[in-house]
C-alpha cells in the first residue's frame, strides 16, 4: 500500500465512528480505529473464520460484500453488519464493521411479543375480525369462524353471521366506541346457533378519522347452555322439593295422593291431575285434582305403561296429557297423569324430567299407602279366616246401625256358634280344627251378600250382619246356613257329637226404639237358647218392647 492511500485510510479510520480496520486477505490488520477492537481480535484469535473467508473472496473477486456475522463478547454475542470493500492495494480490502446487538435484540423482543399476543388473542378467543370503512371484513382469523373459512369471511358483511333478530348487533363490527363482552347470537355454517361474546374497540386514523373496527368473539353457547341446565335443575329440584314436602306433611296416608295431586298440578301450571295405583295388574284410579278429560279416554295411554313405558304423552278430546308410571325397588306400582287444555304451552323437556322424578316420590308414597293398608288390614281382620276381627266388626256396624235410624229400615243380626267344636280339637289336634274354621268361614261368606258383613268374633263364634234384611229374610237365611252347615260333620270328633251351628237372630224394626248393645245382646240371648234346647237349631230372638207393650 502506498503512502498516500494508507494516509486515505488512516483519515477514514480516525473519522468514522464505525468499526474500521483494513486486513489482507491473509488475516493481517494493518490498520483498525478503537471501534474495531471486537472484529480485531477475533480475527486475530482465529474465532471468526466466516469472516475471513468474506475478506478473502472479496479480495480475489474484487466485488465488495454485505454480510451479518456473530462475535463473541465480553457481556454475550455480538452482532456486526459487515461492509468489504477492495482496496487498490493486493489482496487488501477495508472493512465497515456495525453493531447491530442491540438493534436485533430489539426486534427479536418485538416478534417474541407480537407472537405472544398473536398467541393469546388465539387462546382467549375463538377468532378475531377486523373491518374496514364499508363494514365488512377486511381481516378473519387464518382458521375461520363458525364453521367459515376465512376466505368465505373476508369482504362479506358481519351481518350474514348473526341469527335470526340479532341483527340490529351488527354495529358491534362497525363500533365508534370500545365495547367488551357484549353477547350476542350467530349463526354456523351447519346452521345451528352459538352465544357469542364481542369485545371491539374503534380504528381511528392520524387525525382521529374512524376507519374501521377490530375485535374478537368468544363462544360461550357450552357456558350458557350448561348454566341453563343448572338453572333447569335448580327449578325442578324447588318443584320437586314442594311437592315431596306437601305429601310428607299430610299426616294421613290416605290423603298423600290427592295432596301430591294438587302440588303436582300446581308446580306445573296445569290444570288438572290424576293418579293411579296398580292392583291385580292394572291401574286404577286412586287421586283426582283440578279439570281434566274422562279417565277412559287415556286407558291406551295407561296400557302402554303397564306394558313397561317409562313416559307416554297424547293429545285427545281438547287435552294434553303427560304420563309416567311410578316405581318401588323397579316394579310398576301406580301412574300420574298430567292434564293441560289444548292451545296451552306444549309439555317441554324440563317437564318430561321433572315428572318422571314425581312419579318416583309417588312410587313411595304408592309403597307407603300399601303397607298402611296392609297393617290396617292385619289389625282388622281375622289372622286365620281372612274375616273381619272382632273390633273392626263392631266398627263397622256401630256405623251401619246409626244409619238405621236415618234410613228406617231393617237389618238383621246373627250370632253363630260352632258346636262340638272343642271335640274336634281333642280328637284330631288344632290342624284340623282350623280346617273346620275355615269350612264355616266359606259357609258363611256363599251364603251372605256383598252388602253383608261377615266376621269371626273369637274361637268358634263368628256374626253376620244382614244389611236391609227383615224377619222374613233373615229366618230364610238362618234355614239356609243350616242346610250349608251339614258338611261340616265331616270334621266331628265323636258321631255322638257332630260338629254344627247353633245361630241366634236379632231383626231391627226401626219402628222400635233400640240401641246397638240392645240388639247384641238379643242375638247372644237367642244363640245361647239354641245351645240349651240341645244345638244345631236357630232361633229369632223376641222383639223389642215398646214402653206400651210394657206396660202391666
Amino acid at each position: 500500500m502506498s503512502e498516500t492511500q494508507f494516509k486515505i485510510d488512516a483519515g477514514v479510520l480516525t473519522s468514522s465512528k464505525a468499526a474500521v480496520l483494513v486486513v489482507t486477505s491473509a488475516g493481517e490488520v494493518l490498520a483498525s480505529n478503537p471501534s474495531a477492537g471486537v472484529l480485531v481480535e477475533a480475527i486475530r484469535d482465529g474465532h471468526t473464520p466466516e469472516v475471513m473467508g468474506y475478506i478473502g473472496r472479496a479480495a480475489v473477486t474484487g466485488h465488495p460484500m454485505n454480510e451479518s456475522v456473530l462475535l463473541p463478547g465480553i457481556g454475550g454475542p455480538v452482532y456486526y453488519e459487515l461492509a468489504i470493500l477492495p482496496l487498490a492495494s493486493p489482496a487488501t480490502v477495508m472493512v465497515f464493521g456495525r453493531d447491530v446487538t442491540l438493534e436485533r435484540n430489539l426486534r427479536m423482543a418485538l416478534v417474541e411479543s407480537r407472537q405472544r399476543y398473536k398467541d393469546l388473542v388465539e387462546i382467549s378467543s375463538d377468532f378475531s375480525w377486523e373491518t374496514g370503512l364499508d363494514g365488512r371484513f377486511v381481516f378473519v382469523t387464518p382458521r375461520g369462524a363458525l364453521g367459515y373459512t376465512a376466505d368465505e369471511l373476508v369482504g362479506s358483511l358481519p351481518g350474514r353471521l348473526l341469527a335470526e333478530g340479532h341483527e340490529n348487533e351488527s354495529s358491534l363490527f362497525s363500533t365508534r366506541i370500545a365495547v367488551e363482552d357484549r353477547e350476542t347470537w350467530m349463526r354456523h355454517a351447519d346452521s345451528g346457533q352459538a352465544c357469542v361474546l364481542v369485545s371491539a374497540a374503534p380504528l381511528l386514523g392520524p387525525a382521529g378519522e374512524w376507519r374501521g373496527a377490530r375485535g374478537v368473539c368468544r363462544d360461550i353457547t357450552q357456558v350458557r347452555e350448561r348454566d341453563a341446565a343448572l338453572a333447569q335443575a335448580s327449578n325442578r329440584e324447588r318443584l320437586l322439593t314442594y311437592i315431596v314436602r306437601t305429601i310428607r306433611d299430610e299426616v294421613d296416608p290416605a290423603n298423600m295422593l290427592g295432596a301430591a295431586a294438587e302440588a303436582t298440578a300446581r308446580a306445573l301450571s296445569c290444570t288438572g291431575c290424576q293418579i293411579f295405583r296398580a292392583e291385580g295388574g292394572h291401574f286404577s284410579l286412586a287421586a283426582n285434582f283440578g279439570e281434566h278429560g274422562l279417565a277412559e279416554s287415556i286407558q291406551p295411554m295407561l296400557s302402554s305403561l303397564e306394558s313397561g313405558a317409562s313416559t307416554a304423552e297424547i293429545s285427545l278430546d281438547g287435552w294434553q296429557v303427560l304420563s309416567a308410571v311410578s316405581r318401588y325397588h323397579r316394579d310398576a306400582n301406580g301412574a300420574i297423569c298430567l292434564w293441560r287444555k289444548a292451545g296451552s304451552a306444549l309439555f317441554c323437556d324440563d317437564e318430561r324430567l321433572l315428572i318422571l322424578d314425581v312419579a318416583n316420590q309417588i312410587g313411595i308414597a304408592n309403597e307407603q299407602i300399601a303397607n298402611h293398608e296392609r297393617i290396617l288390614n292385619l289389625s282388622r281382620t281375622d289372622g286365620l279366616t281372612g274375616l273381619f276381627n272382632r273390633r273392626a266388626f263392631f266398627e263397622e256396624m256401630e256405623r251401619r246401625f246409626n244409619r238405621l235410624a236415618r234410613d228406617r229400615k231393617p237389618a238383621a243380626l246373627i250370632y253363630v256358634d260352632l258346636d262340638n267344636f272343642k271335640m274336634v280339637n281333642d280328637v284330631h289336634g288344632h290342624q284340623k280344627g282350623d280346617e273346620a274354621l275355615l269350612a264355616l268361614k266359606d259357609i258363611l261368606v256363599h251364603n251372605t251378600r256383598p252388602i253383608d258383613l261377615v266376621s269371626r268374633l273369637g274361637g268358634d263364634e263368628f256374626a253376620v250382619w244382614l244389611e236391609s234384611a227383615d224377619v222374613e229374610v233373615a229366618e230364610k237365611r238362618a234355614q239356609a246356613l243350616l242346610e250349608a252347615s251339614h258338611p261340616l260333620a265331616s270334621f266331628s270328633g265323636a258321631p255322638e257329637k257332630p260338629l254344627g251351628v247353633s245361630l241366634g237372630l236379632a231383626v231391627h224394626d226401626p219402628r222400635r226404639p233400640e240401641t246397638l248393645e240392645g240388639m247384641v245382646a238379643r242375638a247372644d240371648e237367642a244363640m245361647y237358647e239354641v245351645k240349651r234346647a240341645g244345638k244345631g237349631s236357630y232361633k229369632i230372638a223376641r222383639p223389642v218392647q215398646t214402653n206400651e207393650q210394657a206396660a202391666p
